[in-house]
This record gives C-alpha cells, structure tokens and sequence, in this order.
C-alpha cells in the first residue's frame, strides 16, 4: 500500500490501542477482584504474591521434598504412612520450607485413632489410641485429653491440621452399618445428645494449635469404599440433611468440611465433591469454612471423569484430568487435595490459565486463596511481623 497520511492514523492509531489494551491487562493482571474485606494487617503478603502464588495456596499435596514446596509456594502439605518413618527428616523439611515460602505450611494428616493412626508409624507407643467408635463411649473428659495428647504428639512433628473428625453416620437409610462404621471410624449417628462427644476431641487437639477437618460431607453413608470404586448412596433427602446436622453443630469448631466423593443418586449421578448444590450447602453454613476435597487423584473420581475403570497412574489423559480439576473449580471447592506432586503443579498451571481468560474464576480462585490465608492468621499460623 503506498504511504498516506491516512496509513501513519491507522498505524498510530492502533500502536495507541495497543498499548492500552497492555495496560488493561496488566491491570487486570494485578488488581485484587475478590469481594472479601482484607485485613489490614495482611494486606502487605496478600499485595505481594501473584496470581500463581494465591492459587498455591489452595493446593494440597502429598509431602515432596523441601525445594519442590519452596519452588511452587504450595498451602498445604499431606503427611502419609512414608514421611513418618523418619520424623527429624520431617520435622527438618517442615520447618525449612516455612522459612523459605511466603505463607506457612498447613500440614495435614489422618489420625482419628484405631484403625486408622498415622502417628503408630512415628512411634509404637501411639499404637493404642483409641478410634472413634470407642470414643464415642467415653466420658467427654476422657476424650478431650486424647484429644490434647494427639495434639501434642502431631505439634511436636509440625503437623498442625488433622483430617478429622469423621462425622459419617453409623447407619444407612435402611439401617446397614456403613463403611465408615465397619471399620470402626464413625462418631456414631451424631445430634445434639451426643456431639459435645466429638466437640471434646477437637477442643483436645486445638489446644495444642492442631485443627481440625470435618468429613465426609454431606455423610458417608454407603457400604463400599470411595477411594478405590464408585460408591453410591440412596438416601433420600431428609435423610441427608439429618446427615448434614453434625457438619453445622460443629461448624464453630472446625475450620474446614471434607466433600465426599460419594454419589448420592437421589440428588446427582456426580459425585458430592464435583455437586454444586451440595458444596453450596456445605458453604452455606459458615461463610469462612473452607471447603477441601478428598484426594483427586483418588481412583473412583479418575474413573468417574474418565468413564473407565482400570486407570494406570501414569498416562492419564491430560484432558481428562483438566476436566476433573474444571469440574472441582466449578461446584465451588476452595481447596484441592492430590497425592501426585507432578500433578499438584499441572492443577496449578491449569487454574493460573482459567483465571487469567475468565474474570468469574479468578474472583473465585482470589476468595478462596484468601479464606485459606485468612484462616492460617485467625489461628496464629500466619503473623504479621513475619512479612
């Protein structure tokens, strides 16, 4: 085209529109959107840390070594059966990470008692700690000391978050013994008769700064094991909303809610954790409550997504597992829980892209990073003179 005038405007012009389309993004790129008031006191860590960053925080993933939690800034970390066998190591890799990351670590583990006791790995001498099936026959007293003593023992390794209590009823709709009861991890069929029972173990172990994680919700009710098939529940809704009562008894108590990955058919063919409506009631009991997932690399949820059984761990379609971590965002869980590290940074990369080409998401993915923070300086895990 030969030059004109009329070439040089439509070159400036858009050269000009150019550079502020940049500035829009950039803009966008570092502009708080969530709705939630932020605490003077914090504002300083929230400002400095990037998109990346704040979705970190809402990932929690299987303990690796200390340099993969310092590169990728995780919120939270999974304590299992291996980390235990060497607790300097652990206890080691636990305090320098925090000394190298923006936020401090929650670090979670399973140890409701009896069957199911991570801290026997630690020492032998935890091996008798009661499960909540004999708990629930004690005196509160009795159990609130349990409680502190677990709380000390998981303290002293650097554990501050414990997923439990199981609020699960003991019996199904019909009167079966659940899964849950079976093998002796159920508080029992949980009212205002006998929760103080389960309020003196979270009190126990709070008093040694180790919370607490409420699951499965909305109540584990079926006979087989989620983790590895598809279980089903067919409970009608009045009876998973008596099911639900224990979660907003102790909704004061504990800080977060376990989703089940439970299907319970007479609300969804989804599985409870990818079921909107039923994270939306999980929500709507308390507006801080932070709503985790079980484990996403479960293979019940894998096989869910994918429509197949028999899944390798190792070449899961890649759009397969994008979808599992969309259909997470998308029934509004604020926390995600995978025992695959290599995956725990895919799911990050996959929010960071997400928020960046949706607004929606990104007010969604900033709420639920600053409830996780939120959370860790209610609790005296996060101090303003630290940053």
């Amino acid at each position: 085209m030969p030059y004109s005038v009329k070439t040089e405007r439509t070159f400036f012009q858009k050269f000009l529109f150019g550079i502020l389309l940049l500035q829009f993004s950039l803009a966008f790129a570092n502009t708080t959107t969530t709705k939630m008031a932020i605490p003077e006191e914090i504002r300083p860590l929230w400002d400095s840390l990037s998109l990346k960053e704040k979705i970190a925080q809402m990932v929690m993933v299987y303990m690796p070594n200390e340099a993969y939690i310092t590169t990728h800034q995780f919120g939270a970390i999974l304590v299992m059966k291996p980390h235990l066998k060497d607790t300097n190591q652990l206890k080691e890799t636990i305090f320098n990470a925090n000394q190298n990351i923006k936020v401090p670590l929650l670090v979670a583990i399973d140890q409701e008692g009896g069957f199911v006791n991570r801290l026997s790995n630690a020492d032998p001498k935890w091996s008798g700690l009661p499960s909540a099936i004999a708990m629930r026959s004690m005196p509160t007293q009795a159990i609130d000391s349990i409680g502190e003593i677990t709380g000390k023992a998981l303290s002293s390794l650097g554990i501050n978050l414990n997923l439990a209590p199981v609020l699960d009823p003991a019996t199904d709709s019909r009167g079966k013994k659940t899964f849950i009861e079976e093998s002796s991890r159920s508080w029992g069929n949980l009212d205002s008769t006998n929760i103080n029972h389960v309020r003196a173990f979270v009190k126990g172990l709070a008093r040694s700064n180790v919370f607490c994680v409420s699951k499965h919700f909305p109540g584990y009710d079926s006979w087989t094991n989620s983790d590895h098939q598809i279980s089903m529940s067919s409970a009608p809704d009045s009876q998973i909303q008596k099911n639900i009562l224990p979660f907003k008894m102790l909704v004061e108590d504990v800080p977060f809610i376990m989703m089940s990955s439970v299907r319970f058919r007479k609300i969804s063919e989804s599985p409870a954790v990818f079921e909107k409506k039923l994270v939306k009631q999980a929500k709507a009991l308390h507006p801080n409550t932070i709503i985790l997932t079980d484990d996403l690399w479960g293979m019940s949820l894998r096989s869910w997504i994918s429509g197949r059984k028999n899944l390798k761990r190792k070449n899961y379609p890649k759009a397969d597992f994008e979808k599992l971590i969309l259909k997470t965002l998308n029934a509004g869980n604020d926390m995600f829980m995978i025992t695959y590290p290599a995956k725990a940074v895919e799911m990050i990369h996959y929010l960071e892209r997400l928020a960046k080409k949706n607004r929606k998401y990104r007010e969604q993915i900033e709420e639920s990073a600053l409830k996780i923070i939120l959370m860790k300086y209610k609790y005296g895990l996060l101090k303003p003179t630290s940053f």
